[in-house]
C-alpha cells in the first residue's frame, strides 16, 4: 500500500498520508513518498495549491517508534557505541530534505490537521505554508524531553525565540486553539474541510507565476535568518540525541517495556533518564 496518496481535483492538489492503522506515523518509505508527491504537483502546470493532510484519526504521529524504538538492536537511527555522527546526519539529513520539499515547493502548501501533528508529524506539518488545525487537535515535539531535536528547527521560525523554548524545553504539546493564539499556526477551526477547502479555493484563483513569487520571497527572508544552517546543526543534534547516554537508555527502556509505556513515562516526566530509572517507583 502506497504511504502517500496523491489526487489532483481541479487546481488543487491533495496529498494524503497514507498509514491510518499507525495514525500516519514515519517509516523508512513515506518521507520519500511525500517528496516524490510533492514533485508531482509541482510538475502539473494545472496545480495551482497543495493541501496535505493525514488518512484516518491522526494527521501524523510522528516516527514509527516500533520500528526505530522498540524493535532490538541497532537500525538505521540507533547504532552501535561507538555510533558515526556522519553516518547519521547522511541518513536523518535526507529526510530532511524530504520533509523540507513542503517549504520549497513553488506550489503553496496548506496542512490540515486533525488528530494529532507531534514529534515528526510536526517537523512535517511546520514545513507547510499555512497550517489549520482542528479545534480539539494536537501538535508539539516530546521528544525534546529525551530522544530528539526537531530537524526542520521550524520552531524559532515561527514562534520566535522565547516561545518556541516554552515548547522544546517542555515537551509540551497544545490544542488548536492554544496554537492559534500563540502564533503557532494561521487558524484552529471547528469545521475543518470546509475551511481549508475555502482557503484552497481562494488562493487557487491567483495565478501560479504570482504564487511562486510571493511564496519564494517570503521564504527567502527566512533564509537570509539563516534557517538552512540551523536546520544542519538541529539535525546533528537530533542524532546525538539518539546516542547520548540517556538517549540509549530510552531504547533499552523502549525494548523492555513497549514504546508506548517509554513514551508515556517520558511525557509525564516520571522516569530519569540519566540515572535509567523511575523517579518514583511503585
Amino acid at each position: 500500500m502506497p504511504r502517500v496518496l496523491y489526487q489532483r481535483d481541479g487546481r488543487i492538489a491533495r496529498i494524503t498520508l497514507n498509514r491510518p492503522e499507525a495514525l500516519n506515523a514515519i517509516d523508512a518509505e513515506l518521507p520519500g513518498e511525500l517528496e516524490d508527491a510533492v514533485g508531482r504537483a509541482n510538475a502539473d502546470a494545472n496545480v495551482h495549491v497543495i493541501v496535505l493532510s493525514g488518512a484516518g484519526r491522526a494527521f501524523c504521529a510522528g516516527y514509527d517508534l516500533a520500528a526505530y524504538a522498540q524493535a532490538a538492536g541497532s537500525n538505521a537511527a540507533v547504532q552501535e557505541m561507538p555510533w558515526d555522527p556522519m553516518k547519521d546526519y547522511a541518513f536523518m539529513s535526507r529526510i530532511t530534505e524530504q520533509f523540507t520539499s513542503l517549504f520549497r515547493s513553488h506550489r503553496p502548501v496548506i496542512a490540515k490537521i486533525h488528530g494529532h501533528a507531534v514529534a515528526g508529524g510536526s517537523d512535517i506539518a511546520l514545513c507547510c505554508d499555512l497550517i489549520v488545525m482542528a479545534e480539539d487537535a494536537r501538535i508539539g515535539y516530546m521528544p525534546a524531553r529525551v530522544w530528539g531535536c526537531p530537524t526542520t528547527a521550524m520552531w524559532v521560525y515561527r514562534l520566535g525565540p522565547e516561545k518556541a523554548k516554552r515548547m522544546l524545553l517542555t515537551g509540551d504539546t497544545v490544542d488548536g486553539r492554544e496554537a492559534e493564539r500563540r502564533g503557532l499556526v494561521l487558524k484552529a477551526v471547528p469545521e475543518l474541510d470546509d475551511r481549508v477547502d475555502k482557503l484552497a479555493a481562494r488562493m487557487a484563483s491567483v495565478p501560479v507565476n504570482q504564487l511562486m513569487m510571493q511564496k519564494l520571497m517570503i521564504n527567502q527572508a527566512l533564509e537570509n535568518m539563516g534557517l538552512r544552517s540551523t536546520q544542519m546543526i538541529a539535525t546533528i543534534f537530533d542524532g546525538i540525541t539518539r546516542h547520548t547516554p540517556e538517549g540509549m537508555a530510552f531504547k533499552r527502556r523502549a525494548e523492555a517495556v513497549g514504546w508506548k509505556e517509554a513514551v508515556r513515562e517520558r511525557d509525564l516526566g516520571t522516569y530519569d533518564w540519566t540515572a535509567d530509572k523511575k523517579i518514583n517507583p511503585e
